[in-house]
């Protein structure tokens, strides 16, 4: 597997962002013996028995969640924020293919559950870190002790998806220059600053480093036969059994999940008699226009739940 690894120093200095880096390593999941590094970062105390776990999704990196965690930190929470792997310092394969639903989910159980062994896990995930951290819910319910879905989904492909995300997918394609600062930007009701959006271009410093992100919106399951949609089926059949406390923390102006938290709270046993939230004034991307009102979220969830 060819792996690219981002320089050190396209993340110096960006704005909200003082976090020490930490490193894991994972196996490459293609037969060989390659591992591929892993970013996480790992704030507040250590020894809390609250562990937050903050997925993100496409095409952004641990940045996203800057505003969060140092709310969920002062309230005495660990705070665990990887990188998937080909966004932010994660290493990032070179080809497109190397990258699977599958392997996502493959490469953040074994950064999580094999390397850090962590436990009582409160997920918060949003995007794509739904569609990853969902699965691993279903599959290893004893690891966590709650949920936070946030602008989220857990496709299986029998649905058709609306016409807006083929088209998303087509342009991911298509477009000669991927701009994520310009993807996010757009996902955001705030306009990102420009040392903001710089930030969120640094992980990629040119076309070559972006497989993972033109790759993600291939992997949706947007067909019955999809490969990932039997395991998302069976990852439901779980859910509908998962009865620790299941919140939906969805943006009231989203125009891509917009009332995608009624299958969560129709379904999910966790889910029933919880205070599920619309944040007001947040796009796709809430972490970026309220996430300190997200963190305060978590904290009356884990401190009520």
């Amino acid at each position: 597997m060819d792996l690219m690894r981002t320089p050190d120093q396209h993340f110096v200095d960006l704005p909200d962002y003082p976090f020490a880096p930490h490193y894991t390593f994972v196996g490459a999941g293609d037969g060989s013996a390659d591992t591929l590094r892993m970013h996480y970062v790992d704030e507040g105390d250590p020894s809390s028995p609250e562990t937050v776990v903050l997925l993100h999704g496409e095409p952004s990196w641990s940045y996203l969640y800057r505003h969060v965690i140092p709310v969920l930190a002062r309230a005495g929470h660990r705070c665990i924020a990887p990188d998937l792997i080909g966004f932010g310092r994660s290493d990032k394969p070179a080809d497109r293919e190397d990258y699977t639903y599958q392997r996502h989910v493959d490469w953040t159980r074994e950064a999580l559950f094999e390397r850090l062994d962590l436990h009582d896990i409160t997920l918060v995930c949003q995007d794509w870190g739904g569609l990853i951290g969902l699965r691993l819910v279903a599959e290893h319910p004893e690891r966590f002790a709650r949920v936070v879905a946030a602008n989220t989904a857990l496709p299986t492909g029998d649905h058709k998806p609306p016409q807006a995300f083929f088209d998303w997918r087509e342009f991911s394609q298509a477009a000669y220059r991927l701009k994520v600062e310009d993807i996010v930007d757009l996902g955001c009701q705030s306009t990102l600053a420009p040392a903001v959006r710089a930030a969120y271009a640094a992980p990629f410093p040119d076309e070559s480093y972006k497989a993972g992100a033109r790759r993600f919106p291939m992997l949706v399951p947007a067909s019955p036969d999809d490969p990932a949609s039997a395991p998302n089926r069976a990852a439901w059949q779980a859910l509908r059994r998962f009865d620790k406390p299941f919140l939906c923390a969805f943006s009231d102006q989203d125009p891509i999940t917009r009332g995608g938290d009624r299958t969560f709270r129709e379904q999910v046993p966790g889910a029933a008699g919880q205070d599920h939230t619309s944040v007001k004034g947040a796009g796709h991307f809430l972490q970026e226009d309220q996430g300190p009102e997200l963190a305060r979220i978590v904290n009356r969830f884990i401190a009520h739940g």
